[in-house]
């Protein structure tokens, strides 16, 4: 049986299309924003793989500001698929990460498309999929509710922000908790 627990030795944070022209449109995307922002400290704190992708740049612009300045020179796959599995680059990217490194942890928008459409492609490919549920959305509730219960009977794992956070670190004592803390105190959700 597959091991569904997250762990920093397993896990990949992957976070999907938070653009300019679409982020502001989705249902509740201070809620998206803030949570894509922990998940992104949480990697750095970790020193967990980060993976950020735009969906046709050219069109729909750049990552959101607010989550753009906390990337430290992280360059972002641009593509023009759906499903980032849908990507050669991608697929030869995250490939390159592979050994222990089998779950993805999906944030981005939009949940029933690109989202979706990711973790699909990612369980065909036999990772072990989480997907922050607080970290998703899409342009109208109907659409982010649907998407993540798309995947969960896919074979997703649908957790939160703070499950997410709290399972990779394990414990209260150590110096990336306390890094962290202040800004789980802060978060909304």
């Amino acid at each position: 049986m597959k091991q569904n627990m997250l762990s920093p030795q397993n896990a990949v944070i992957l976070i999907i299309d938070p653009q300019e022209k679409l982020l502001p449109k989705v249902f509740e995307p201070e809620r998206v924003t803030d949570n894509i922002i922990l998940l992104v400290k949480l990697a750095y704190i970790m020193d967990l793989p980060l993976i950020v992708t735009t969906q046709y740049a050219k069109g729909i612009g750049p990552i959101v500001e607010r989550i753009r300045e906390k990337l430290s020179e992280q360059s972002f796959l641009d593509k023009v698929e759906f499903g980032c599995f849908n990507n050669k680059v991608f697929t030869e990217h995250v490939g390159q990460l592979a050994g222990s490194k089998d779950t993805l942890v999906l944030a981005g928008i939009e949940s029933h498309i690109c989202v979706m459409q990711t973790a699909l492609g990612a369980l065909e490919h036999d990772y072990t999929v989480h997907v922050a549920s607080d970290a998703v959305s899409s342009r109208t509730e109907w659409n982010w509710k649907t998407g993540l219960e798309r995947m969960k009977t896919a074979g997703a794992i649908i957790s939160s922000t703070e499950m997410v956070i709290y399972e990779i670190l394990k414990r209260s004592d150590s110096a990336q908790f306390k890094e962290i803390l202040p800004d789980l105190r802060n978060s909304a959700t």
